[in-house]
């Protein structure tokens, strides 16, 4: 029984297919083997020119990318979980106690707040680490330091600061790290440990920012959560709500300096002084 392919109004017998598929897979290797060649010469000619690999500068990307994640994760343990910015007192006072008004207070402290200047703190010790500047990088811990407007603003931030530089200098060391933490000798603020060590790793400033603020949304939340004022199903709703803030301070923060420094989040600073002496508490700050 003689099989044929009809198209076009052609019968092929089955040698002609044979011979047809084979000239196919022949076109097709042809064109792998251009693609290889081209992108060898993409890679030669960024050699030549002293840039990096395209493939290798795109893995490095990738990976640094991934580092960021696991260092911002909830389970990198530096202890932010314990920590709460005064959102308890704010409970117990009863200025947040649904989900308007925790988006509300949240994203007054995106405008006005700490994690505000703790972006401004974080960007600005990425430049100094760049650019190898152990003066600025002092400068701007020890600034990021004394602006914690209360003892349990400062515990949160040394407490998260010197855990993330003890992990990191454990299980992720750079040489670059190194010399950033030899030259501060002593406390670290956080964003002053999450700028300094996405610099040494290679971390974009932007990435950096995006998803250090993102962060710390998200661990307010948590906290919120834990203390039964919303459920996690209004907590994803607030956090979907302050993403626009998140993005807006991120961008805003890009260029920003230390003359940028300030803040009004009169609330959160005094929620902090109270949490001091409430009596009964589940955070540390």
């Amino acid at each position: 029984m003689r099989h044929s392919i009809r198209r076009t109004g052609l019968t092929l017998a089955p040698a002609a297919i044979i011979t047809t598929m084979t000239n196919k897979i022949t076109i097709m290797d042809d064109e792998s083997e251009d693609v290889k060649d081209e992108r060898l010469g993409r890679s030669i000619s960024a050699s030549v020119r002293g840039e990096a690999n395209p493939e290798e500068a795109e893995v490095r990307s990738a990976d640094a990318a991934a580092r960021l994640l696991i260092w911002l994760s909830p389970a990198f343990p530096v202890g932010s979980f314990a920590f709460s910015h005064g959102l308890e007192w704010a409970v117990h006072a009863g200025h947040v106690h649904d989900v308007a008004t925790v988006i509300s207070w949240l994203d007054a402290l995106l405008e006005h707040g700490a994690p505000r200047n703790d972006a401004i703190f974080a960007i600005y010790a990425w430049r100094a680490t760049t650019s190898r500047d152990a003066h600025g990088l002092r400068e701007v811990n020890a600034l990021a330091l004394a602006t914690a407007g209360s003892r349990e603003r400062h515990l949160e931030t040394t407490a998260q600061g010197n855990a993330f530089v003890a992990i990191i200098r454990q299980a992720w060391r750079e040489p670059t790290f190194d010399w950033g933490v030899d030259a501060l000798q002593g406390d670290v603020a956080y964003p002053v440990a999450v700028g300094l060590t996405c610099a040494a790793h290679g971390v974009s400033s932007r990435d950096m920012l995006r998803s250090y603020v993102l962060a710390q949304v998200q661990n307010l939340v948590s906290a919120i959560i834990r203390l039964s004022v919303i459920g996690h199903t209004d907590g994803q709703r607030a956090i979907a709500a302050l993403l626009p803030g998140v993005g807006r301070l991120a961008l805003s923060t890009e260029a920003a300096t230390l003359d940028d420094i300030g803040g009004a989040a009169f609330q959160s600073d005094i929620a902090s002084l109270r949490h001091e002496t409430q009596y009964s508490r589940l955070f540390r700050s």
